[in-house]
């Protein structure tokens, strides 16, 4: 009995033994795999810190186009895309700079940017640049959209009324500012301009230059299209 006794009590031994030694590999395991985590949530919070600076300085879609491999940026070589583009200024500006403190007129441009760039990206448009007073913004490149015509209208709709409440703040204080806008839709060449050390992404062609026009005849907080937009958001838009 005592040696069945003695038997009993070295299996339990042995089971603890083993329980503990599986415990310890369990720990060591569960160590290691937490150690990996937090590599791996400080190189992911890395890359959105990496995007979120890049988005400051490109339009969304570059950006992530850059950061997502060489395929996608391979994707922004030159290229023929049909789009639709979208060209404001602000009608009074250059009276208005002329006649203005520096400060005013960067105020005035900080409030005009933010409050037209948070439309842009809402509607998914492409910013291709600020100048000054004029913005330039393109559908349908880098991400495909089949209704950027109408996408293209929406927007200068949005933006027309969002401008003129900016505008129609500084014209209390004694400004005298309108926003013309003008939307055009063709084929356009499109990729990387620049050299090594700066790149921008641009839109080139007969289309630009076209929607760059309409806007110069546009009167403030009025919307000109070409008659191909004119055609595709017909019953759509009023």
């Amino acid at each position: 009995a005592r040696a069945a006794a003695m038997l009993r009590i070295k299996a339990l031994q042995d089971r603890v033994s083993e329980q503990a030694a599986a415990l310890a590999r369990q720990k060591a395991e569960l160590d290691q795999w937490n150690a990996s985590l937090e590599s791996r949530v400080a190189e992911q919070l890395g890359e959105i810190e990496r995007v979120s600076r890049l988005k400051r300085f490109l339009a969304p879609q570059i950006a992530d186009a850059l950061m997502a491999g060489p395929d996608a940026i391979a994707r922004l070589g030159s290229h023929r895309a049909d789009i639709t583009v979208l060209f404001c200024d602000i009608r009074g500006f250059t009276t208005f700079s002329e006649t203005s403190e520096p400060e005013d007129l960067m105020r005035f441009l900080q409030e005009y940017h933010a409050g037209i760039g948070e439309i842009i990206f809402a509607h998914q448009g492409t910013l291709e640049r600020f100048t000054g007073d004029s913005v330039m913004v393109f559908f349908n490149d880098p991400v495909p959209c089949e209704d950027h015509c109408l996408r293209g209208v929406n927007l200068a709709l949005d933006i027309r009324d969002r401008g003129q409440e900016i505008v129609s703040k500084w014209n209390r204080r004694g400004a005298e500012l309108g926003l013309g806008i003008g939307v055009a839709a063709g084929y356009a060449t499109l990729g990387r301009v620049g050299f090594d050390k700066r790149f921008d992404y641009a839109a080139i062609g007969t289309v630009t230059n076209l929607a760059s026009r309409i806007c110069g005849v546009a009167a403030g907080g009025q919307v000109l299209v070409s008659s191909r937009v004119a055609s595709e958001v017909e019953g759509a838009i009023e």
